[in-house]
């Protein structure tokens, strides 16, 4: 089942068909979803572990720091599995940094990214230390500037270079375009670099760069990197110090199990092209999806099969707001039976009970005709998947689990109805 997966390298299988039931490790499914209910979070740490380690292999040849990125699964067990492999983390708000804190990250190994930081959330990284800031724009590094120079510190800053480099993926993930938010433009970044180097509040550190998410080829990393070493050279021809470049994250990972790059041919490409050792840089990665894309699954239970004209939809308890990938970004994702029937496969609509059309998680999808009560996995959910959740409908963001050793551990709670009016009251004069 997950052959093609494990074309990515040889690593081990950990999520897989035992006797026609699913398993992640040695643990079946079918046991995790009647302890727990559904729709269900599963995650395998072995296989976060697995995936850590390889990727910190394929870099270890040069200067460099891995910072996880929390937005792709901010579960504070995830986050703690990472930094307990020596990772730090990248955040991009406030409540990222308290979770990468609390889960254990050390201050100078977490770098705060993001084109909208307030006040509140520089002051708040430069209290607790952090490794730097990575500034967005002119405006921001002068808000950076004064909240730093009123604490009496000097905060150590990267700009971020919008290259213009087409990453080729899908127009909502992609970031190194001129006409996306991101970054500042490479023609006016050296002068920025200049001024931001006169400033009391500001310590320029680096440069820094990310170009999108779910990249599937290797070309637009290497054109990226090789614009970003001579902007280096450049920036330090004026004087200015460089000691790292922040490369960001962005690799995919084979969703429909096409082939895709490896992380070795990954970390061949930047290194060739930026040539960190030979610029003297550290180098700084952001990964999140390659990392913990493919760790578990969401997994759901049949409520009904219906047939309408022709065609036929399988309606499940987990819906859009628990899963918004398929409908945000026209992601495909796996759909396997927890317990195989060895039924035919059948092209259904595989949807939710949200009152949206938009509440799918694959359609015209050739699956195994489930049975009422049956459960689904849909696979490769461990990236931007409960970190996406919402109480859409007024429904109740699902439990995430962790399976480790054989056995498995609940790292979030169901939400109950108390936990979705929490906050909220009616007011006096309607009672």
């Amino acid at each position: 089942m997950r052959a093609a997966a494990n074309a990515r390298g040889g690593i081990m299988t950990h999520i897989e068909h035992r006797k026609d039931t699913l398993h992640v490790e040695s643990v079946a499914v079918e046991a995790i979803a009647e302890a727990v209910g559904t729709p269900c979070y599963v995650y395998s740490h072995a296989r976060l572990v697995e995936n850590v380690r390889r990727f910190e292999a394929a870099f270890a040849a040069v200067d460099h720091l891995t910072c996880y990125s929390v937005k792709a699964n901010p579960n504070l067990a995830i986050v703690a599995a990472v930094t307990r492999e020596g990772l730090g983390c990248d955040v991009v708000s406030s409540g990222e940094l308290e979770r990468a804190l609390r889960a254990g990250a050390r201050p100078e190994r977490i770098v705060f990214s993001g084109a909208g930081k307030t006040d509140d959330e520089i002051d708040a990284a430069l209290h607790h230390g952090i490794r730097m800031l990575n500034a967005e724009s002119r405006g921001e590094l002068e808000r950076i500037d004064r909240v730093a120079t009123r604490r009496g510190v000097r905060a150590p800053v990267s700009v971020r270079i919008n290259p213009d480099v087409d990453a080729k993926t899908h127009r909502y993930v992609t970031t190194g375009l001129r006409e996306n938010k991101f970054g500042i433009d490479a023609d006016e970044a050296l002068d920025v670099y200049t001024w931001a180097h006169t400033r009391p509040g500001l310590a320029i550190t680096g440069v820094d760069c990310h170009i999108g998410s779910n990249i599937r080829s290797l070309e637009p990393f290497a054109e990226a990197m090789r614009r970003m070493r001579t902007f280096i050279e450049t920036v330090r021809g004026r004087g200015i110090p460089i000691d790292h470049c922040d490369i960001g994250g962005g690799l995919g990972i084979p969703y429909d199990r096409s082939p895709l790059p490896s992380i070795e041919d990954y970390a061949r490409t930047v290194v060739d092209a930026l040539d960190p050792a030979g610029s003297g840089v550290q180098l700084l990665l952001e990964p999140g999806r390659i990392l913990v894309g493919d760790i578990g699954m969401l997994v759901c239970r049949v409520l009904y099969v219906k047939r309408h004209g022709e065609r036929t939809f399988v309606i499940v308890d987990g819906a859009m707001n628990d899963f918004m990938r398929p409908c945000l970004y026209e992601a495909h994702h796996e759909i396997v039976p927890v317990t195989r029937r060895g039924a035919d496969a059948v092209v259904v609509d595989v949807v939710g009970p949200v009152c949206e059309t938009t509440d799918f998680f694959a359609l015209d999808r050739a699956i195994e005709l489930p049975h009422r009560g049956d459960r689904l996995a849909v696979l490769d959910a461990g990236a931007y998947g409960f970190g996406l959740a919402s109480n859409f409908n007024s429904r109740p963001r699902a439990p995430e689990v962790l399976v480790r050793n054989g056995d498995y551990t609940v790292v979030r709670a169901r939400e109950s109805f108390e936990d979705l009016v929490r906050g909220e009251r009616i007011p006096d004069f309607l009672t």
